[in-house]
C-alpha cells in the first residue's frame, strides 16, 4: 500500500485542502449531531442526493446505510458513487451513528495510483477513451458518457475514472471503436488489494472521500453487530477529460 487517509480537524477548509492530497478523510470521534454535520457539508459545497435513496427522518438532506434488520448481509462491491449522472457528487461522507462490535469497515483504493500503474502503452491505447456508466436496478435508467482518464480539477492528476463493470456498459476509444471487453481488466487493475486502505469505524468517526480519485465498499464479510451511518454528499462538476 502506498498512500492512506489524512487526519483532520471539523473544518471544512482543512478537509478540502487533504482531500485534494489524499482522497481520503477521516475525522476521528467528531460525535456532531445530524444537522451539524450538513452545515459542516454545506461549507464544502452544495449538497446533492442520490435519486430513490431513502432520506434521514428530521434531515431530509442525508439519507442512511444499515444493516439493521436484514437477513443476509448487505452486497458491496468497489464503486464510485453515482457517476451514471452528468455530474456526480465530488465527495461523499459518513457518519457513524451505531458501530459492529467487528467488522464492517470501510475500504477504498486509489485511482490517481491505478492511472500510475497503467503501462505506458495501455496509457498511449486509451487516451482520450470513454465510458457509458449507466444505473442498475431501476425501471428507466439513467446513463452517461465520461472520459476514462479524468483529470481532478484541484491536484490536476489524472485519475482512472471507472465503476462497478455492471455500471460501466462501453468503452469506446478516441478513434471510435468499441472495446467494453477492457473494462473488467480496468477494474481488477484498480481494485488491486495490495493497494487498498481500510477505515475500521469508531464512535462518533466522520469519514470523507473524493469520487473523483477513489474507489470504495463496505466490507460486510465478518459483521458483528448493528452497523449505521448517515451519509451526505457534496455536488461535483462534469468530468474533465485528461
Amino acid at each position: 500500500m502506498t498512500w492512506q487517509a489524512a487526519r483532520c480537524a471539523l473544518d471544512a477548509t482543512a478537509a478540502l485542502a487533504a482531500l485534494a492530497d489524499h482522497g481520503v478523510v477521516v475525522i476521528e470521534g467528531a460525535g456532531v449531531s445530524d444537522d451539524d454535520f450538513v452545515t459542516f457539508l454545506e461549507a464544502m459545497g452544495p449538497l446533492t442526493f442520490t435519486e430513490g435513496e431513502p432520506a434521514l427522518g428530521g434531515q431530509p438532506k442525508l439519507n442512511f446505510v444499515t444493516n439493521v434488520g436484514r437477513k443476509t448481509p448487505p452486497r458491496s462491491v468497489f464503486h464510485t458513487d453515482t457517476s451514471y449522472v452528468s455530474n456526480p457528487p465530488a465527495f461523499t461522507a459518513l457518519k457513524a451513528e451505531m458501530i459492529p462490535a467487528s467488522g464492517g469497515e470501510t475500504v477504498f483504493t486509489n485511482q490517481f495510483d491505478a492511472f500510475e500503474r497503467l503501462s505506458p502503452d495501455l496509457k498511449l491505447r486509451l487516451r482520450g477513451a470513454r465510458v457509458l456508466h449507466k444505473a442498475t436496478g431501476v425501471s428507466d435508467p439513467t446513463q452517461t458518457w465520461h472520459p476514462l482518464f479524468r483529470r481532478h480539477p484541484v491536484s490536476g492528476r489524472t485519475a482512472l475514472f471507472l465503476s462497478t463493470p455492471e455500471r460501466c456498459v462501453d468503452l469506446e476509444l478516441v478513434d471510435g471503436t468499441r472495446q467494453a471487453a477492457l473494462i473488467e481488466a480496468l477494474y481488477a487493475h484498480s481494485i488491486d488489494p495490495a493497494y487498498e486502505w481500510r477505515h475500521v469505524w469508531a464512535d462518533g468517526d466522520i469519514v470523507i472521500w473524493d469520487n473523483r480519485c477513489t474507489l470504495h465498499k463496505a466490507d460486510h464479510s465478518a459483521v458483528v453487530g448493528d452497523r449505521v451511518l448517515h451519509r451526505g454528499m457534496v455536488a461535483g462538476e462534469v468530468p474533465i477529460a485528461a
